[in-house]
């Protein structure tokens, strides 16, 4: 491989840097202008082999982020239209492409430039850096092998194990949890799902990897062509946020708003519970979780559920969580869990009428939780 692409993946200031470096040249400018992170990224996704072929890697990296945004969202069609990834776009002047991005949304190419490119091409170096992300969680061995043996190439698709439970024991709890193994869009017949939401109580954008997204993705309800029709949870929450005045202004960590399934209904799901844990930092990119605004969510989650349990028929019984605060946040996911079950004990031990379920992405995420509950030597 050549030696001056760096095999580490690039952050995503990086990314963005690289994009706007490129937005006004386009594709055509892919072999003289200097864009390493994107580089870095097309090689470690798989998408090129060595030096000479980095500006076809590149484009098909840019590709496959655009699908990831969403051919028919309109960041995906701005994006695509920016960079010159439309057919006929490829030679078009970089004022025409930023025209052609600025009619998705219906405004001027000014107005364009100065509200929504920036959000454009920060969410396309967020699909990046997830397709980065992805690649490093893929196993080594053959199917690895198999995408860096083709240049250019795109990687295989490495499925994930289906869902699984398992019962154990966080912190002492009086009674088990019910850990499943599991997309979060995959659980059925759970009362309410806990999400994990930032303190201004905006749900993240559907196409990203967060447990916001996958949950906003899930409640969303479309048409028989798969068009979004009506962003259930979404507006819920907006509107939980307007009747309490405050649009704008971010919440008390810890605070828990409730709004319908949406289609997951169908699936046995009958409530979401927002939960606002994550602080952004003031002075960078990123959130902070702090463990003790993670136990006043699973106690207001609980409280809330209380306060509903008998208006549904049959009463509400289950409630699940996520780990609050290992995303982003970077929690870890013992320490989430630790809170959490500390948490669940507390209201157990008030209201034991309750089963509590605990939902994790992996099984080696599972398994450190798991141990939590497991006797230790000298233990009592």
């Amino acid at each position: 491989m050549g030696a001056d692409i760096a095999a580490s993946s690039p952050s995503h200031a990086e990314l963005l840097a690289d994009l706007r470096s490129l937005r006004r040249p386009g594709l055509a400018g892919l072999r003289t202008v200097p864009v390493p992170a994107l580089r870095r990224a097309a090689l470690s996704c798989g998408f090129c082999a060595d030096s000479d072929d980095v500006p076809a890697g590149v484009e098909a990296l840019l590709r496959q982020a655009v699908l990831r945004l969403g051919e028919r969202d309109a960041l995906g069609l701005a994006a695509a239209r920016s960079f010159g990834l439309v057919p006929g776009g490829r030679g078009a002047a970089a004022q025409d492409r930023r025209k052609a991005a600025a009619l998705v949304y219906g405004v001027s190419t000014e107005t364009f430039r100065k509200r929504q490119e920036g959000q454009v091409l920060d969410q396309l170096a967020e699909a990046v850096l997830a397709l980065c992300r992805e690649t490093a969680r893929r196993p080594a061995g053959p199917a690895g092998d198999a995408a860096a043996a083709v240049p250019g190439g795109t990687p295989p698709r490495v499925e994930p194990a289906p869902p699984t439970r398992i019962e154990t024991t966080v912190a002492d709890a009086p009674a088990p949890f019910v850990l499943h193994v599991s997309p979060v869009d995959l659980l059925r017949n759970i009362d309410i799902l806990v999400s994990s939401e930032n303190v201004y109580l905006e749900m993240a954008k559907t196409f990203g990897p967060t447990l916001s997204g996958a949950l906003r993705r899930a409640g969303a309800v479309r048409d028989a062509a798969g068009q979004l029709v009506d962003d259930v949870l979404a507006d819920e929450l907006a509107a939980w946020v307007r009747e309490h005045g405050r649009p704008g202004l971010p919440v008390r960590p810890g605070t828990v708003a409730a709004t319908s399934s949406g289609a997951m209904r169908a699936h046995g799901i009958r409530r979401i519970y927002h939960a606002a844990v994550a602080v952004p930092f003031a002075d960078r990119d990123g959130y902070e979780v702090a463990p003790g605004d993670i136990a006043r969510a699973v106690r207001e989650a609980f409280a809330l559920a209380r306060a509903e349990r008998d208006a549904f028929d049959p009463p509400l019984s289950s409630i699940c969580f996520p780990l609050m605060g290992a995303g982003r946040a970077r929690l870890a996911p013992e320490v989430s869990a630790s809170w959490i079950g500390w948490a669940v004990h507390e209201e157990l031990l008030r209201d034991p009428d309750w089963t509590v379920h605990m939902v994790v992405k992996n099984r080696a995420t599972a398994e450190a939780i798991a141990d939590l509950g497991r006797p230790r030597p000298g233990g009592h």
